[in-house]
């Protein structure tokens, strides 16, 4: 891959410079970007999502809706799912060659948000002192309006992309639902969303300070996460004769010893070049520490691992999450069990960090058991085209912003969409400050400011995909 430091600057300078222009120049007669949007984001809020006592499917009909009255064909418009609740949205633009599409992705469904926790009505959009509070701001329905109203609006304005554009916004993504809508319809209609890759509004994206954009993330690859559970048996017996070696004893001495352990730090293709990137971002002792860990440097990688959010980016991690044992109050007990979470990096395997994690134990007596099958995601190959496209956009809205290439830490919907072989990259647009992210908790919300910044901002991405060939 070329690296983005020898792309042509007098390029870079021009292409900032067209899409400069548009941003002062919306249609005639038509609504902008951010004032369509806005609108579209109060539909969004407004309408409970919640897997809990919620429905999509009322808000991908009214969505539906909107996309038939722009001009979009009946067909190319369709809300599918297995059931009549909770159902998903698929609008196909079609393009003027038979190129692989382009999928944009967001989801509908949001967390649960209990009104009396709140100052504000969480299912109500409430503008105030320059914030815009609701259940699903921040995660993820700001995008997601931003996703609509830049489709909506290439579609009015007569505006045909050089290869088809698929906006899938779907349920299932936090999980209280009865099912994952990408995992569906990948499932039974992934004709819907094949694509030579997908776009992500639910990852990646600005990071800020105090309202100031510090880098924006440029999401390649994440974390899939999985269970294994712990189990130690023994007979028991009366609580009056103890003896070493009951079965929470066991389970105790072996959970200690994880602590201690983890797997070893390794880089990819995407950590190598975040942390090189965040070299010039950060400062002081951190800002050597990331260079030196990007040559591989393992000393710097054992000091960066001190920081939770670096060691996380560094190697698989695991932890005691849950623990039961024993029966009664007055018997030893005859079971003890642990849950141990564990975040898995795209490079490693599931039962190389299952072996890892008995040897770590040290303790033959418990039994160490993987939950579910191993679902591997690999990481997304970081595609100079789509990684360009993303910092011409990110220069003609915050200028001097850094564009870091990064693996997330949670998980998202694109983590099915790898597994399925579309590579996918988390685009967000709308800033958020690293000590105000609310996402799922209470009065969560974005400024007005960054939601309109982070709408342009998408607008301008897909008009500059737009008028590529590949």
């Amino acid at each position: 891959m070329n690296r983005p430091g020898k792309r042509s600057s007098l390029l870079m300078a021009q292409c900032v410079s067209a899409l400069a222009v548009f941003l002062g120049c919306p249609a005639p007669a038509q609504e902008t970007p951010q004032t369509l949007a806005r609108e579209l984001l109060r539909e969004m809020i407004e309408t409970d999502t919640t897997g809990e006592h919620g429905d999509t499917t009322p808000l991908a009909n009214a969505l539906a809706a909107r996309f038939r009255q722009a001009g979009f064909p009946a067909e190319d418009v369709q809300v599918l799912g297995p059931q009549s609740r909770h159902r998903n949205l698929v609008v196909r633009l079609r393009g003027s060659s038979r190129a692989r599409p382009i999928l944009v992705i967001s989801h509908l469904d949001v967390v649960e948000a209990k009104p009396e926790d709140w100052t504000v009505p969480p299912f109500k959009l409430t503008e105030k002192d320059g914030w815009l509070y609701g259940r699903g701001t921040q995660d993820i329905k700001g995008e997601a309006a931003a996703e609509a109203a830049s489709f909506i609006q290439l579609k009015q304005e007569g505006i045909v992309p050089k290869r088809d554009f698929i906006l899938a916004l779907t349920t299932g993504e936090e999980g209280a639902t009865f099912y994952n809508g990408i995992d569906w319809l990948l499932n039974n209609r992934r004709e819907l969303i094949d694509a030579e890759y997908c776009l992500n509004g639910d990852g990646g994206g600005p990071e800020s300070e105090r309202g100031r954009p510090v880098f924006r993330a440029f999401q390649a690859s994440e974390k899939v996460y999985y269970n294994f559970a712990l189990t130690v048996t023994d007979p028991g017996g009366h609580s009056s004769l103890p003896h070493p070696g009951t079965a929470i004893q066991v389970l105790a001495r072996g959970v200690a010893r994880l602590d201690d352990q983890q797997p070893a730090a390794r880089l990819d293709d995407t950590t190598r070049t975040f942390f090189s990137r965040m070299a010039a971002i950060e400062h002081g002792e951190a800002a050597a520490l990331m260079a030196k860990a990007a040559q591989g440097d393992t000393n710097a990688m054992a000091a960066l691992s001190k920081d939770p959010e670096w060691n996380a980016k560094l190697r698989t991690t695991w932890v005691t999450t849950l623990i039961q044992g024993g029966h009664a109050t007055n018997a030893l007990p005859q079971r003890a069990t642990a849950i141990v979470n564990c975040r898995m990096l795209p490079c490693d395997d599931i039962l190389d960090i299952q072996r890892q994690l008995t040897n770590a134990l040290a303790e033959p007596r418990i039994e160490v058991r993987l939950m579910g099958k191993p679902r591997p995601s690999p990481a997304s190959p970081l595609r100079e085209d789509v990684l360009a496209a993303v910092e011409r956009s990110t220069e003609a809205i915050w200028p001097g912003c850094p564009v870091v290439p990064t693996m997330e830490n949670g998980a998202t919907d694109g983590a099915s969409l790898r597994r399925a072989g579309i590579p996918t990259y988390g685009i967000g647009g709308i800033p958020v400050d690293r000590d105000d992210v609310r996402a799922h908790g209470k009065d969560e919300r974005i400024r007005v400011k960054d939601f309109e910044a982070g709408v342009k901002a998408f607008a301008l991405l897909l008009r500059d995909l737009a008028a590529q060939e590949r």
